[in-house]
């Protein structure tokens, strides 16, 4: 079976309210891209992949005019996926939803959200991913009220061969200084959003704990927004939220698994895997990171998975295919990744 995660940029905006394709010579959110362009993009990237399922981060969004299902569906009929049905969870405002598209012939999948909407400060059970999580994140003995701007969508999944899962897709909150004006404004920006993104990490760490500890496959996949060594503040908090959600220094029982997490966390000098590409407009450059993660439990990892970053420089198969490695570069500043795995 093979699982996806990919972060789709502005793909809202390649639809209008009624779900129909923009299909025309308009241009995208995209720089320089129309939107006949991205979507052909998209089609091309969704193909090669051609996974059973494909948990796709800034999905269309979903209100009262727009549904994210009807899009989604009708791009999947336009372009012919297996992976043919839609699932969401908890919407948001941002018109960036996280949905999954799937094959169901293959799996079934149903929204299956856990934990109450407001948790206590000393509980340690995860509140529902729509609902208040109680943490204190400025160390003043009075907890703060944290939510997600964007609720992980938590799905029970069985494949068609009976195996029982869990998934969690996740968009964790960026900690870009957006909007900033100065030096000093961005920098108080930026703690104060890593420090809101590492509490997210905490409230989701709290509910793989929870799973794994009654003994269920987990996968937990989608854009962290975050990994060892991305940036200046890291070292004020000790961790990235990325190892936080790994459980990096604790048991090996209740670690989560990434083959790119784990050399990003290993290696100072030598292999670096990337799965987002932008441009930086004051540097005149571009700018890789490792954003997009695939993480499995321990018992999904006996079961001798692989994981592929489909980057149109480094993977030598899609170096190798123009069309393809095109075709990534203009769907998206991300790329996506894949598990393969017997299920």
């Amino acid at each position: 079976m093979r699982i996806a995660t990919y972060n789709v940029e502005w793909f809202n905006a390649l639809f209008d309210d009624e779900g129909h394709l923009l299909d025309d010579d308009n241009w995208s959110a995209r720089y320089n891209v129309t939107r006949a362009d991205q979507l052909a993009a998209i089609g091309i990237v969704m193909t090669a992949l051609d996974a059973d399922a494909v948990m796709v981060i800034e999905a269309p969004d979903h209100n009262g005019r727009r549904t994210t299902v009807t899009a989604l569906e009708t791009f999947a009929r336009a372009m012919k996926l297996r992976a043919r049905k839609v699932l969401v969870g908890f919407t948001n405002d941002t018109q960036q939803e996280i949905a999954l598209m799937y094959d169901p012939d293959v799996i079934a999948a149903e929204h299956d959200p856990e934990g109450e909407l407001i948790g206590r400060k000393d509980s340690t059970t995860a509140p529902r991913f729509d609902g208040v999580f109680k943490i204190d994140l400025d160390i003043d003995d009075t907890a703060d009220q944290v939510r997600f701007s964007k609720p992980p969508l938590e799905m029970a999944i069985t494949t068609a061969t009976g195996q029982r899962l869990r998934m969690i897709g996740v968009h964790l909150k960026s900690k870009a200084p957006h909007g900033a004006k100065g030096r000093d404004e961005a920098m108080r920006m930026s703690i104060a959003n890593r420090r809101k993104q590492l509490a997210q990490a905490v409230w989701l760490r709290q509910r793989i704990e929870e799973t794994l500890a009654r003994g269920d496959s987990l996968i937990v996949l989608g854009d962290l927004n975050d990994g060892p060594g991305l940036d200046e503040y890291e070292h004020l908090f000790g961790r990235s939220s990325v190892e936080i959600i790994m459980g990096e220094g604790g048991e090996t029982g209740v670690m989560l698994h990434d083959p790119h997490a784990r050399s990003a966390l290993t290696l100072r000098i030598g292999e670096v895997h990337s799965t987002s590409r932008f441009y930086l407009t004051h540097e005149k450059r571009y700018l890789q990171a490792l954003l997009d993660y695939i993480l499995i439990s321990p018992d999904l990892m006996a079961r001798g998975p692989t994981w592929r970053i489909w980057h149109p420089f480094d993977d030598p198969e899609c170096w190798q295919m123009p069309d393809l490695c095109n075709a990534l570069l203009t769907a998206s500043d991300h790329f996506p990744v894949t598990l393969d795995i017997d299920l």
